[in-house]
């Protein structure tokens, strides 16, 4: 599976079980969406079926699982499914329910997971979405939850669970990997203390609940009918609840996340948190706006990754890249440009040359971020089909994109194009050997 491009469900596909707070049956199916669309819930048995977005402004409630709510619609313990969709690679899906909550199933996100191999994974026309986390964003709450999220190149999860009194102090770490995740994460079943969970069953509050979908812990007795799964199957849950609530933020995200004692609520107001910091990060992007992947590489990253300098450096920053394929860099041509002092003084146009060198060192930052490429330098090959449509002027931004064609060994071809707005100023394909400096 590529994690170049967005994944949807191949075909919907269905499961029946006992809602966890109601004990009412339920029929939950998972269905195809387009790009862009995201996870949205279904209601159907309302009239309209009206949809709820997965969506960190949506949660209502987060007392033991998380709710969502659009109007008076609700829908109740959300993350497993959701930590299932996102640990197994999908990016769009409708999830449709006849009831308020999904299925508790053996309470883990493994039904979800077998739900999903049935339906299987398509592949979208349109580039996945990652932000890359740049700087630590971290959260604090007063009864001793920690959470952080450092700058890393995968999605990882590291969690520490520690119960009442200390009890069951356990800790989980793993990359999430559709493969990992499935294996390692999705088993992990929900667990509740004997002594918090009592009042709310006298109450009759959680009427599908038994020992057959959640551990139950009385002391230091496990009382759970099948013996614990992993060592640290607490740890591993908690993670899962990360994944599942995270997720509410809308993006898929590379970083570390390391969590102490996490639970719904600390988790759904960090995926509000990330949510509002990626707006704030884009609306530093101004004026423009492209609708592609997420990572950003300011001056000082761009700095890190290629040898130029002034007056040459042609690449200001980086607003977009996707996967190791796709890259978009910004130059903004302003009229103190050195080549302006003898390029047409009286008409002043920036060279040709310079923009189809600016597609280079943009290609550049796109093989030499890769760490098997680190420390080398692209040297020109060849050029060709090079056209130019129209002159790039002094006070022009110019969006300068570059797309892997192919690698062979140390050799690379990308296929750029300068563009100014919605106008294409220049495009080229570029062939470059990688070589030691």
């Amino acid at each position: 599976m590529s994690a170049d491009v967005q994944h949807t469900l191949a075909s919907s596909a269905t499961l029946e079980g006992t809602s966890l707070h109601t004990g009412a049956k339920v029929t939950l199916t998972l269905k195809p969406a387009p790009a862009d669309h995201g996870f949205k819930f279904r209601r159907i048995d309302l009239p309209d079926q009206p949809f709820i977005d997965a969506d960190a402004d949506k949660v209502q409630t987060v007392e033991r699982a998380t709710t969502l709510a659009e109007g008076s619609v609700k829908v109740h313990t959300v993350e497993h499914v959701l930590s299932a969709l996102t640990g197994m690679g999908v990016d769009n899906a409708v999830i449709e329910m006849d009831a308020n909550e999904p299925p508790i199933g053996d309470g883990s996100s493994r039904p979800f997971v077998e739900l999903i191999k049935k339906a299987g994974l398509a592949p979208q026309d349109a580039p996945r979405k990652v932000w890359e986390i740049r700087e630590p964003i971290h959260q604090e709450s007063g009864d001793g939850t920690l959470i952080t999220i450092v700058p890393c190149k995968t999605f990882r999860v590291s969690v520490t669970n520690v119960g009442p009194e200390g009890r069951f102090t356990q800790y989980f770490s793993s990359e999430v990997t559709p493969e990992l995740y499935e294996k390692e994460i999705a088993p992990a079943r929900t667990f509740v203390y004997y002594e918090d969970v009592k009042p709310l069953l006298e109450k009759g509050l959680i009427k599908g609940g038994s020992l057959e979908n959640a551990v139950v812990v009385r002391g230091n007795e496990v009382m759970s009918k099948e013996a614990l799964r992993f060592t640290n199957e607490f740890a591993r849950h908690k993670a899962l609840d990360v994944i599942g609530d995270l997720i509410l933020s809308g993006k898929r995200i590379l970083g570390h996340v390391i969590a102490v004692k996490p639970g719904h609520g600390p988790n759904s107001k960090l995926a509000a948190t990330l949510k509002r910091e990626y707006a704030r990060m884009r609306s530093l992007a101004a004026p423009f706006v492209l609708p592609r992947g997420e990572t950003v590489l300011d001056i000082n990253d761009v700095l890190k990754i290629l040898p130029h300098r002034y007056p040459f450096l042609l690449v200001d920053r980086i607003i977009d890249m996707v996967g190791d394929s796709k890259c978009t860099g910004i130059k903004n041509v302003t009229i103190n440009e050195p080549f302006f002092i003898g390029h047409f003084p009286g008409h002043p146009i920036m060279p040709g040359v310079l923009q189809l060198e600016a597609m280079a060192q943009v290609s550049s930052v796109l093989m030499l971020r890769k760490p098997e490429n680190a420390g080398k330098i692209g040297y020109f090959m060849s050029a060709d089909d090079v056209k130019w449509r129209r002159p790039v002027l002094p006070g022009d931004t110019l969006h300068i994109e570059a797309e892997v064609i192919k690698i062979r060994g140390s050799i690379g071809q990308t296929r750029c194009r300068c563009m100014v707005g919605n106008e294409v100023a220049s495009e080229a394909e570029l062939k470059f050997a990688l070589v030691q400096q």
